[in-house]
């Protein structure tokens, strides 16, 4: 009887420490899923991090200005260190390619065509004559491009010459003159 109880109490403590080895068993596999969810969780949030570094790497790729082609920088009002926001004006640039734009009149037009000589006066140097061509003849007139263009909604109609701006191109711009946007110059243009 006494061996019959020592049986029976081996079998129920037998059977308490399968149940608890079930019972961890269990505790474990739902600490895997736990540890797995975590995993899961921080894989996105590595994955989050990244793409963060990667567009921090585009914005900073964004900082640094570069020119197409050569020229001067001018009213500068950008400084290195300084936050700017998208669309703010932080400096002028000056292309050291010079051109003439010259607006004629559309009544003038009729024989000009790309390639044809021009002679330029610059108004800042009165004895000086430089030669050129003809680079382009914009398609339209200076107010059809311009930031507010007329418009004329009233019926009323008054006709008034257009000027269309013409791209005149010096052949051998002298290096002994200065000069930049704005400046005024006298063109003559030869056609056939």
């Amino acid at each position: 009887m006494q061996r019959e109880q020592q049986t029976r109490s081996d079998l129920n403590a037998q059977q308490a420490n399968t149940a608890r080895a079930k019972a961890a068993l269990v505790a474990a596999e739902l600490g895997i899923k736990t540890l797995e969810a975590q995993l899961k969780s921080a894989d996105a949030s590595l994955e989050q991090a990244q793409a963060q570094l990667d567009q921090a790497k585009l914005n900073l790729q964004y900082t640094d200005i570069k020119a197409d082609q050569s020229g001067r920088v001018v009213k500068l009002s950008g400084a290195v260190g300084m936050f700017a926001t998208p669309g703010q004006s932080l400096m002028m640039f000056v292309p050291d390619e010079k051109w003439v734009v010259a607006n004629y009149k559309e009544t003038q037009l009729k024989d000009m065509r790309p390639g044809q000589p021009v002679e330029v006066r610059i108004d800042a140097y009165p004895g000086r004559k430089l030669t050129g061509h003809i680079d382009s003849v914009q398609p339209g007139s200076g107010t059809a491009f311009s930031l507010l263009p007329a418009e004329n909604a009233t019926g009323n109609f008054v006709k008034v010459v257009q000027r269309v701006p013409v791209k005149i191109v010096i052949d051998n711009w002298p290096t002994d003159l200065p000069v930049g946007p704005g400046m005024s110059v006298v063109p003559w243009t030869r056609v056939r």
